[in-house]
C-alpha cells in the first residue's frame, strides 16, 4: 500500500511503501488517531523495516493508495 503524506510549509510531499498486506482500516485508524491528538507523531514502518515519523501537527493531508495500482505517465493524444 501506499501512504503520500503532505506536509505544511513543504512543496515536497512524502512516499511511504506500506507493505502489500498492510490492513488499509487500521492504517486510516493510526492517522485518524494521530490528527485528532494534534500533538503527537504519526509512525509507519516502510517494506524495508524503516520507521518514517511525521509530527501530527504538521500533516496536511494524507492519501492511501492501492501498492499494486499502475502509474502512469508519458504523454497522451
Amino acid at each position: 500500500m501506499d501512504v503520500r503524506i503532505g506536509v505544511t510549509y513543504s512543496v515536497k510531499e512524502l512516499e511511504v511503501q506500506l507493505e502489500d498486506d498492510a490492513d488499509r482500516a487500521e492504517v486510516r485508524s493510526r492517522v485518524e488517531a494521530a490528527i485528532s491528538s494534534g500533538d503527537g507523531v504519526l509512525w509507519l514502518t516502510d517494506r524495508k523495516g524503516r520507521e518514517v515519523g511525521v509530527p501530527a501537527d504538521k500533516i496536511a493531508y494524507v492519501e492511501l493508495g492501492a501498492g499494486d495500482e499502475s502509474r502512469a505517465f508519458g504523454f497522451s493524444a
